[in-house]
């Protein structure tokens, strides 16, 4: 009998200990994914355009087809690479950030030039529809996911440098909940917003009230400019993010004097406030600052990114998709 109830207590505490971890898992994965918030709002602002000029009833089918190539980037491919850059070389971690940080101040850059100075869109033909619409949809699914990709890379990186140091099996397990609940949040995002002007167009013709007729006829005619602002959020985030990563980067590796600069600028402005708004009033301005070098960082990338890298690119890769 005394065995067996010393069989039960240690149970229960390999149980408490589980359960422990798991609480380690989802605290951890929550911190780590508020941190990629940037890439996140960017790839759900992004992915919808590639559903763009197909038939509706494909749309859910190649958000699927994506969000389950995310997974696979993310959960295949990143995840053990993660791990083994953790593992066998962590100071990996801050160069690989800057660079994440230099892509997304970069792509936030580059929005905003093009909207200051618009040029021609270049033809896609699934925009327009030519082409076998199958082809065109593995054409589609494809540039997707090898955008996503990048994205993902910066989002795990980013989880990765914000996981605590542990066991190589609670980093893993972090590292999957944040993989997982980061694609099913961007691409349950993503469906909802695609399918929201067909559900707006159902109820305005067929509602049974007058009311939701009415609320179906504003959805259809808000989603345009629901997705502009979506658009706008993505790449104000996409700038703050890319900034904070490069000062928090250079920071880690001994250049301490521009996330010092920030942080000082951001106390001095804020002495004398009330405490009760002090807090939020210091992180609003440490954060445009951090957008503003960001931006500062992205237009210094675009002529590089245009000229050099983007042509070098294309000469190395071009018919091997």
């Amino acid at each position: 009998m005394s065995g067996l109830l010393a069989l039960l207590d240690d149970v229960a505490a390999i149980a408490k200990v589980a359960a422990a971890s798991v609480d380690d898992v989802a605290a951890q994965a929550a911190k780590a994914g508020a941190k990629a918030a940037g890439a996140v709002i960017d790839d759900a602002a992004v992915t919808p355009a590639y559903v763009h000029g197909f038939d509706p009833k494909r749309e859910l089918p190649i958000v699927g087809q994506i969000a389950l190539g995310s997974v696979r980037n993310k959960l295949l491919i990143l995840l053990p690479a993660g791990l083994l850059m953790s593992s066998f070389a962590p100071w990996l971690i801050a160069p690989l950030l800057m660079l994440g940080g230099a892509y997304l101040s970069f792509e936030g850059a580059e929005k905003l030039w093009h909207k200051v100075f618009p040029h021609e869109k270049q033809w896609d033909k699934a925009d327009h529809g030519v082409g076998d619409p199958t082809h065109l949809e593995k054409e589609k699914v494809a540039g997707a996911i090898k955008t996503d990709f990048i994205l993902s890379a910066e989002i795990m990186t980013i989880a990765l440098a914000n996981i605590p140091k542990n066991t190589i099996w609670l980093e893993a397990a972090t590292l999957a909940v944040v993989a997982v609940a980061i694609t099913v949040v961007v691409y349950g995002s993503v469906a909802l917003i695609v399918k929201a002007d067909d559900v707006g167009l159902w109820m305005s013709l067929r509602g049974r009230l007058g009311l939701s007729r009415a609320l179906g006829r504003g959805i259809v005619r808000g989603m345009p400019g629901f997705l502009n602002l979506l658009m706008v959020i993505g790449t104000v985030a996409m700038l703050w993010v890319g900034g904070s990563i490069i000062l928090h980067a250079l920071h880690e590796m001994g250049v301490h004097g521009p996330y010092e600069t920030v942080n000082e600028i951001a106390a001095a402005a804020v002495d004398g406030v009330d405490p009760a708004w002090r807090g939020a009033l210091r992180w609003g301005l440490t954060a445009a600052m951090d957008a503003a070098v960001g931006l500062a960082l992205g237009v210094l990338l675009i002529p590089l990114a245009t000229r050099v890298i983007g042509p070098v690119w294309q000469a190395v890769f071009k018919g091997k998709a």
